[in-house]
Parts: C-alpha cells; structure tokens; sequence
C-alpha cells in the first residue's frame, strides 16, 4: 500500500483523537524516518494538545544523548534492533515525561542493509503506562516507501494500544 501524505495525515488524527480522549501526551524518537513521524503528527490542527516532542536520533551518539539508549546496548545489538527501540521509547518516556511514546530505527535504504537486517528492517517501539514493547517490519518498497509504512506502522500500532487500553484489555 502507497501511504500519501493524506493517509498519514488521518491515521495522525486518530491517534490525536484517541490520546485527547485519554487526556494523554505523545513523544517520538526517530531514526530511519528522520522526523517524518513529528511532522505528520504536528501536520494536525490542534496537535499541541497531545503532542509533547520528538528528536531525531539519527546518530548513535544522538540515540544515547538525547533518548539516554546505552552505548553498551547500542554495541551488543546494534542500532537496529529491538532493544534500542525499546531504549528509546523508554527514554522518551521518562525524559517527556509523556504517557506515551514511539520510537523508529532502521533501515530506510538504498544502503545500509545486510544479510542479518535487509533494506526495508525497521524496529518500532511503543511506550504506554504499562510498559514498552516492539516489534520488527520488513517494509518493500525505496527509500520514501520503507519511510512511510514505518510512520503508518508506528502510528496504527500506537491507535491499537489506545483502544486495548480503552476496552480494558491490557
């Protein structure tokens, strides 16, 4: 699926709905996606109700300075992975301090990719008051493609929690 500006923009909407309804703030840590996920979600009018902040830690240094991820952790997974995901999502948390938060690594491509963590891997994170989870995609597509499913993925992930927690179902 092609993810236009106009799908993002209301998939942003819903979570800005669902997290106002929540009396809830947001916080983003990107890597691979390079603050496409803040400027969707700051695309939406009213946005400063429940929407905190959002870096890009596109470095690994930027990832342990400004999302408090360990070097050690960085070293021993690398930054793609689960654990950095969780590590910044953790840390965009605790830094907010938010309710919730979403942090995206990985591999947008054309470069970068290997055998272990081909162009297209991509970690997400959400942190929710009940902890942190992730989760790995293997996203198709170039560069912009791979970009736009992490945005889509993340934020279709974080409505999920939003609900879960609404039914009571967490």
């Amino acid at each position: 699926m092609v993810h236009d500006d106009t799908d993002l923009q209301e998939r942003a909407q819903a979570v800005g709905a669902a997290l106002q309804a929540h009396a809830a703030r947001l916080a983003v840590a990107e890597s691979c996606t390079g603050g496409l996920l803040a400027k969707t979600v700051t695309d939406c009018a009213g946005a400063s109700a429940w929407f905190d902040r959002g870096v890009v830690v596109y470095s690994n240094a930027a990832k342990h300075d400004l999302a408090g991820v360990s070097p050690d952790d960085i070293a021993q997974h690398g930054a793609v992975s689960g654990p950095v995901a969780e590590a910044l999502a953790l840390g965009m948390v605790v830094r907010g301090p938010v309710d919730y938060s979403i942090a995206i690594t990985g591999v947008a491509g054309p470069e970068g990719g290997s055998t272990e963590k081909p162009v297209g891997t991509v970690w997400i994170a959400w942190g929710t008051p009940l902890g942190v989870e992730a989760q790995v995609f293997a996203f198709p597509g170039g560069r912009d493609a791979v970009r736009r499913a992490s945005v889509a993925a993340a934020l279709d992930g974080l409505r999920d929690r939003l609900a879960a927690a609404e039914s009571g179902a967490v």
